[in-house]
């Protein structure tokens, strides 16, 4: 038995968020429109064509995985990484004048121009509906968010966690996951996250906050040759 965090999408897609899933016992993806994330049940020849039978035209497949993925000639490598998997929950943060807004669909314009602008991950029209989603404004303006995205099992992984390059170095980023791993917490669950290997910057943050690294995973994004 292998832990749900070593296989968060897989294991998010056939248990909590098995209602999502779009695929079967081989291969599964969440939709489109909600996030690129997919994975398979293992990484045998059967698998990898199922998953292709998923992805069509540049529709492109992230994978979070313990070990290297080795694609089929059918499939291009886009990128292949390494990224850390955090764990705990970040220690809470009160900011006099700051309150973080609760962010929905009429909100989804601001988050995806703020995603573009500062890469925290893909963000799509959808992504919202994966969990709670929190936000700071400061004179109307949404300059930093965070909220959650797959659920294995009993966890819930934080993302999005992003500030506007003119509102940096203000303790939003902190305050954020704290209300964010306040919520999840408050469920029963348990806070994790994830970050490439090279942010040194950002690992540091996590771990101020509490959180500790429970292990490497490689991120691989898979597209299918023309």
């Amino acid at each position: 038995m292998t832990h749900p965090l070593d296989r968060p999408i897989w294991s998010a897609l056939t248990t909590r968020q098995q209602d999502l899933a779009e695929g079967g016992a081989l291969a599964r993806r969440y939709p489109t429109a909600i996030t690129p994330f997919a994975d398979m049940a293992d990484m045998s020849a059967e698998s990898f064509a199922a998953l292709g039978k998923l992805v069509s035209g540049p529709e492109i497949a992230v994978l979070f995985t313990p070990d290297a993925v080795t694609a089929p000639e059918e499939f291009k490598v886009l990128l292949a990484e390494t990224g850390e998997q955090l764990i705990g929950t970040p220690a809470e943060v009160t900011m006099s004048g700051v309150e973080p807004v609760t962010l929905g669909a009429a909100d989804v314009a601001e988050m995806i121009a703020l995603t573009e602008l500062t890469k925290p991950g893909p963000f799509f029209a959808r992504t919202h509906e994966l969990g709670k989603f929190l936000g700071i404004r400061i004179d109307g303006k949404l300059v930093a968010m965070a909220g959650e995205r797959m659920k294995p099992a009993n966890y819930t992984e934080m993302t999005a966690i992003c500030m506007h390059p003119d509102h940096r170095g203000r303790g939003y980023a902190q305050l954020l996951l704290g209300a964010v791993a306040r919520q999840i917490v408050a469920r029963g669950e348990i806070p994790f996250l994830h970050v490439f290997t090279d942010n040194i910057s950002a690992i540091a943050l996590y771990e101020r906050q509490g959180m500790n690294i429970r292990r490497r995973l490689h991120v691989t994004v898979l597209q299918k040759r023309v």
